[in-house]
């Protein structure tokens, strides 16, 4: 074998290896609003509220080589359902001010952890979540299970929504917490 003529092949494999994991590394979903989840508890004097958000859209890519995301989770402000119509609405109005920010949102940056390629893995995603037009420097931890082209993920974290400017409902005797927990659950589909 001639090594000087095949030097040219032999680079452009080198290149081509080397490229590859790279290109690979990126894998991205989209999330399927219908088949994802937001609850969210409060806990209040002698009871706890509790119900659910809706996910207008989402969009994550995962950096395997280097740890990084990208992509937003949005979320329909005025969706939020507590099974009482009178606390949904001041809620919305006087807590969420849906009709200045419709959305609230989560922008993902980067995760720490391994990233397994099937099956469950747990890793700590950090970002940045909106929440009446303020971002704040919020850190999740998650459970993400892989599974071929689609890729589901929980997380439970707590937002103190008072200290990031959100009005106490509180009043008179009835007082709530100060943080709302909320629960995550998002699936999503590579290849679209």
């Amino acid at each position: 074998m001639n090594w000087k003529h095949s030097l040219p092949y032999l680079t452009l494999f080198a290149l081509l290896a080397f490229s590859l994991p790279a290109a690979n590394a990126q894998e991205h979903y989209r999330l399927d609003p219908a088949a994802s989840q937001v609850h969210f508890s409060l806990e209040a004097t002698g009871h706890a509220v509790e119900g659910t958000f809706n996910i207008s859209s989402g969009d994550i890519t995962f950096n395997t080589s280097n740890g990084t995301l990208s992509g937003k989770i949005a979320v329909d402000a005025a969706s939020g359902n507590s099974n009482n119509k009178s606390r949904d609405k001041k809620m919305n109005a006087d807590q969420l001010k849906v009709s200045d920010f419709p959305l609230i949102s989560f922008a993902p940056a980067k995760y720490t952890g391994t990233l397994n390629a099937t099956g469950d893995s747990t890793i700590q995603v950090e970002g940045s979540f909106t929440l009446i037009g303020q971002e704040h420097a919020l850190s999740v931890p998650m459970t993400v299970h892989r599974d071929g082209n689609k890729c589901t993920a929980t997380g439970t974290f707590a937002v103190p929504f008072i200290s990031w400017g959100v009005k106490d409902p509180s009043i008179m005797f009835a007082k709530v917490g100060k943080e709302v927990k909320i629960e995550l659950k998002l699936t999503g589909t590579t290849g679209q």
